[in-house]
């Protein structure tokens, strides 16, 4: 299983000290899909490549691994 970085856009809540908390991915297409509930947050390298904050993350049902690397936001994909 190999896994790719795909970049997405994240709306996203950013608290008043500082916290960024990622609301909903937004895919190319249009869709957006809400972020059910943040399971884990920590600095981690990711298998598909690269570094950053990882949000361990529930989306609809589904158990995603989102990184903050630098100023873009990617999620681990089986597909580029």
């Amino acid at each position: 299983m190999e896994l790719f970085k795909r970049y997405v856009d994240v709306v996203l809540l950013q608290r008043k000290n500082g916290e960024l908390i990622p609301m909903y991915v937004c895919w190319d297409n249009g869709r957006r899909y809400k972020i059910d509930k943040i399971l884990n947050r920590q600095r981690r390298a990711s298998p598909a490549g690269g570094c950053g904050m990882r949000y361990t993350c529930l989306i609809s049902g589904n158990r995603r691994n989102l990184y903050l690397e630098k100023d873009r936001w990617f999620i681990e994909s089986m597909r580029p």
